[in-house]
């Protein structure tokens, strides 16, 4: 569905909840007496919409709608608390139903469309299993109809259900029935849940079904099965995420307006932290969620991918919304603990959720049990012809993309280089720049107008997966990240002409120039001022001060600054954006060592610095403007999933080679980290695409910052301790022929949580500026 569709989906179904008074609904589920029946109307009013056939094909009356449009209905569901059983009836039954062929489970799909029939899909024998095959509920088929022996838990709805769908083992395979209310020997339990939703343990003794009863059996029925529990799990997920968003917007809500101590408790930056935590996690559960959703709508995904992936969000936006639900409990003190508190609603609605159809855990391990567990061995790959320099890259299919790109690898990148443990210098990375340069892939995310290689989001990420997954190192590449990038947006035609080809080729090499001595993350604070002069030759600017904390300044030759032109303005309106070429008369460079012993940062001093006005980037005194659009590439570039991506290959190499996969806690825990970079590269791609639209990027971008480094440190703190021993080894290990470096990237991604402004500075940004705390 296209975006106005899905748009006017989510506004009818928001109007729908709040006119009918979901939560005061729901409340009263959960208040009534146990043995009270539903609320008759609420589902006449869902049956009048057409939301219980949402999902059903216009052949039966349904609306058609794609799992993207239902996900709008159910994520402002989970935003009100929805008392029906939408993800039950709308999702569950109609999505296994809608596979089905024969009269029978036509009937009941128009039935189901209708609002007159609810059925509900019996399928779960054991807590905690996922298979779609049955386990011991048996059915045994005959001329005269089959006769069905066993039981379902956790079947929902239950006391609303007019009958059950389910999954039984015949002789040969999986066999699925119709089996109406009030059919004989059919015993039905009740169990009440936290949100007031009751589940129904279903036993069947010796119970007599006509032949008509029989839906579907072997291929069909698994296959139909399989899918409805995929597409549930995408449609829990998205309530889910609904959920959570509700619970931050009220938490929210209660911080701008609870004063203590005389002010409100929204302005402590304890609290803030814990709220910006809160709205992270949810963001990337959205982004998730939207490309997962992109995917299961895609006709050519195969069932294996799509089980995977619904796992992979129903497990994500499960953990962003009970992390929400406990945060937000807490947040809110004592009233949060109470049952007048609308809050309690949606806490128990999001514990229901998060134990029905697998938690967070059971999905971790079935990710991995589907998807590939290890790192991809790099074998050998075939590219018949040379490799393009341009191309309709979004036409190119990913397969195609990523074999193309590892075979380019395999031929061209230096095999000495795979795996540095340090942050490569100009002098190893400049042959393999220049390869890159001469095939015209140098910038891939550059416009192609400008020489880059223009590459859409999703290819962007193809590109970075299979660089770090081959152990291709990071040249410096300021130029092509930060600098680059701010001059095709900001910079005049004459300064794209005269550096951007430069870059390209590789002439200009560039460091930044932002920190200073106490002024650091208060970088308004900076003091290296630029006095305009003129003389025979022209306009300038006379620089002096000092820049520190400026990467690899030793290698370039080229430094973008900001310095301070007025100094009798306020901090942030007097501050102007430089280009100096560091071969300039009186600078002066000193490296300064890591915790790793690498010389990776440098001190750089300006001593009566001549530097062209022509240099001048945006107008005189408007640097803050500038840079904060260049703190906003930065951001982006430190949010990629390169860092994570490449940790965790390195992980897996050790894992395969030590074995310690056999250990189930540390293959949980890989999983996880997994998932989260997994995740990351989704929430890249959001932020990317706004890019590549050439719009300015948002102050939410800092939670990529946060996210991409925290979970790099996650990484790298797993592979120190997976390592044992040989974690306190300073320098490279052999690994299986390859350089190998324990260390390198926990002691990398502390720095990471401080450089590019600290992850403490990026949740204050997110508190002020997009929480509005």
């Amino acid at each position: 569905m296209d975006h106005e569709s899905l748009a006017a989906i989510r506004e009818a179904a928001t109007d729908y909840f709040t006119r009918s008074g979901s939560i005061r609904r729901c409340r009263t589920l959960i208040e009534q007496p146990a043995d009270a029946g539903r609320d008759a109307a609420s589902w006449a009013g869902i049956a009048a919409l057409g939301w219980p056939g949402m999902l059903a094909p216009e052949s039966a009356g349904g609306l058609a709608f794609d799992l993207s449009g239902a996900a709008e209905v159910l994520r402002a569901a989970g935003e009100h608390v929805a008392p029906e059983p939408l993800l039950a009836v709308a999702g569950l039954s109609a999505l296994l139903l809608r596979r089905l062929d024969g009269a029978p489970a036509r009937a009941l799909l128009e039935e189901l469309v209708a609002g007159t029939g609810l059925p509900a899909l019996a399928w779960q024998e054991s807590a905690g299993d996922l298979s779609d095959v049955p386990l011991e509920c048996g059915v045994e088929l005959g001329p005269q109809g089959a006769l069905l022996q066993g039981e379902k838990l956790m079947v929902l709805p239950g006391a609303a259900a007019t009958g059950w769908l389910v999954s039984a083992r015949g002789d040969d395979d999986t066999v699925l029935l119709w089996v109406p209310r009030g059919t004989a020997g059919v015993t039905e339990t009740l169990t009440r849940l936290v949100d007031g939703e009751h589940a129904a343990t279903l036993r069947f003794d010796r119970v007599a079904l006509p032949s008509s009863a029989v839906l579907a059996q072997g291929e069909p029925a698994r296959n139909a099965l399989r899918h409805a529990l995929a597409g549930g799990l995408i449609l829990q997920a998205a309530e889910l995420a609904g959920t959570g968003q509700a619970i931050l917007q009220q938490t929210l809500a209660y911080l701008r307006t609870r004063v203590q101590f005389g002010k409100p408790i929204g302005t402590f930056q304890a609290l803030q932290h814990r709220a910006v935590d809160m709205f992270i996690h949810l963001e990337v559960a959205r982004a998730t969620l939207a490309e997962v959703l992109a995917l299961a709508d895609d006709p050519n995904v195969g069932i294996e991918r799509l089980e995977a992936e619904a796992s992979r969000v129903n497990a994500r936006c499960t953990a962003a919304a009970l992390q929400a639900s406990r945060s937000a409990v807490q947040l809110h003190g004592a009233i949060g603990y109470t049952q007048e508190c609308d809050l309690s609603l949606f806490y128990k609605r999001t514990l229901r959720l998060s134990a029905w159809l697998g938690n967070v855990t059971t999905h971790q391990r079935r990710y991995a049990s589907l998807a590939e567990a290890g790192a991809r061995t790099h074998e050998p790959v075939e590219w018949i012809g040379a490799f393009p320099r341009t191309a309709d890259w979004s036409a190119m299919t990913e397969a195609d993309f990523r074999r193309m790109v590892r075979a380019f690898l395999q031929q061209r990148y230096p095999s000495q280089l795979r795996y540095l443990s340090h942050r490569a210098r100009w002098s190893e990375m400049r042959e393999w720049y220049l390869t890159l340069s001469a095939q015209g892939w140098v910038a891939p995310a550059w416009p192609q107008a400008h020489g880059g290689m223009g590459l859409p989001a999703d290819k962007m990420i193809a590109w970075i997966e299979e660089l770090e997954q081959y152990g291709v190192a990071r040249a410096p590449d300021q130029g092509i990240v930060m600098i680059g990038p701010l001059l095709i947006q900001h910079g005049t035609p004459e300064q794209q002409q005269r550096f951007l080809p430069r870059i390209l080729a590789g002439e200009h090499v560039w460091c930044q120039g932002y920190s200073e001595p106490n002024a650091g993350s208060d970088l308004a604070g900076l003091r290296t001022d630029a006095m305009q002069a003129r003389d025979a030759e022209g306009d300038h600017f006379i620089v002096n001060g000092q820049k520190i904390w400026t990467t690899l300044a030793q290698d370039a030759n080229h430094i973008f600054m900001l310095v301070r032109t007025d100094k009798d303005a306020k901090k942030q309106e007097g501050i102007s954006f430089l280009l100096c070429d560091l071969r300039t008369a009186g600078i002066t460079i000193r490296p300064i060592h890591t915790l790793a012993g690498e010389p990776e940062f440098c001190e750089v001093f300006f001593d009566n610095v001549r530097v062209p006005a022509e240099n001048l980037v945006g107008k005189l005194h408007g640097g803050w403007t500038i840079a904060k659009a260049l703190l906003g590439f930065e951001r982006i570039f430190l949010g990629s999933p390169k860092q994570s991506q490449y940790a965790l290959g390195q992980l897996a190499r050790l894992a395969n080679a030590k074995r310690p996969f056999a250990d189930p806690v540390f293959t949980q825990r890989y999983t996880a980290l997994r998932l989260d970079v997994a995740d990351l590269a989704a929430t890249y791609t959001d932020f990317a695409n706004i890019v590549k639209a050439g719009k300015p990027l948002p102050p939410s971008v800092s939670l990529l910052k946060i996210w991409a480094s925290e979970t790099y440190h996650r990484i790298g703190a797993l592979l120190v301790e997976a390592s044992e021993e040989q974690g306190a080894v300073a320098g490279d290990q052999d690994l299986d022929g390859q350089a190998f470096n324990a260390l390198s990237p926990l002691i990398g991604s502390t720095s990471a949580m401080i450089y590019g402004g600290t992850n403490e500075i990026q949740r204050n940004i997110l508190a002020r500026q997009v929480l509005e705390l």
